[in-house]
């Protein structure tokens, strides 16, 4: 039986029914197949592509027509799925009108049911614009890998009283400006409880500790795909990279043996061939 797909006025409500949910990522077809027949609400087709698909060092390479290529097989492979598409760096920040644009093009070729873009109170503006407009907008603070250069990599934000205290007030910005909610990222738990607490919409955490209403992690993560790299909040609880790894070597071993294919894997219907003179 199919799951029932969550709605944007949905997570306000489960929220305010006190009701956890849990949020993942994919960038293709089959991965979203495979999260659709899972109990997990929420995919993100994020720009993490770049490093996870793409190769890169960052997100920044990653752009619009990128994002729309990746978020249209997911939305066709988890239909019960809510769906959340990504915004690239470049595509939003240059002002409303830009992100309007960008945003309705997510929207319109791919069909996913809202976008995610990065930035505290410098953002509301933008995203009051784009809400009032009907743009159904996801925020994203704390940790913001589009800019982690400027703040010296991928590191832990909100660690000092003054540092908390923006993130506060950048998440009541956002919320004040029309998001239905907000990911949360890298913060100290204690943090992440104060922000959950002073905003009525759902703060989504990756590494955010357990007070948020939402938890998220990378599905590449949290199966173990990567081998040795592994971010402190990241549980891991599968290990599909081992199991791929046995099984690629296990069809190298019988191909060099002859064990593979049998006759269970031919095909083995009689055909006549002329023996040549």
């Amino acid at each position: 039986m199919a799951k029932t797909k969550m709605t944007v006025p949905d997570f306000k409500k489960f929220k305010e029914e006190g009701r956890k949910f849990a949020y993942v990522t994919a960038y293709d077809y089959t991965t979203a197949s495979i999260v659709n027949e899972s109990n997990i609400e929420v995919i993100l087709v994020g720009d993490s592509l770049g490093m996870i698909m793409l190769g890169y060092d960052t997100t920044v390479g990653v752009t619009l027509d990128d994002m729309i290529h990746h978020i249209r097989p997911v939305v066709k492979g988890a239909p019960d799925t809510f769906i959340v598409g990504d915004m690239p760096f470049g595509s939003y920040q240059e002002s409303p009108e830009q992100a309007i644009r960008s945003a309705c093009r997510i929207l319109m070729e791919t069909n996913c049911d809202c976008v995610k873009l990065e930035g505290g109170a410098v953002m509301a503006p933008t995203i009051k614009r784009m809400t009032d407009v009907g743009i159904p907008v996801m925020g994203h603070i704390g940790l913001t890998p589009q800019s982690a250069t400027s703040v010296g990599g991928f590191k832990v934000q909100g660690g000092t009283t003054e540092g908390a205290l923006k993130l506060i007030s950048d998440a009541r910005a956002l919320e004040a400006a029309g998001a239905f909610s907000i990911v949360l990222e890298c913060v100290p738990s204690v943090v992440g409880k104060a922000i959950t607490k002073s905003v009525s919409i759902p703060i989504l955490g990756i590494g955010a500790g357990p007070d948020v209403d939402c938890q998220v992690l990378i599905t590449q993560d949290l199966l173990d795909m990567y081998g040795n790299f592994k971010p402190k909040f990241a549980k891991q609880f599968a290990h599909i990279r081992a199991e791929m790894l046995k099984g690629l070597n296990a069809f190298h071993a019988e191909t060099l043996s002859g064990e593979f294919p049998t006759l269970e894997y031919c095909f083995n219907k009689q055909v006549e061939i002329p023996q040549e003179d």
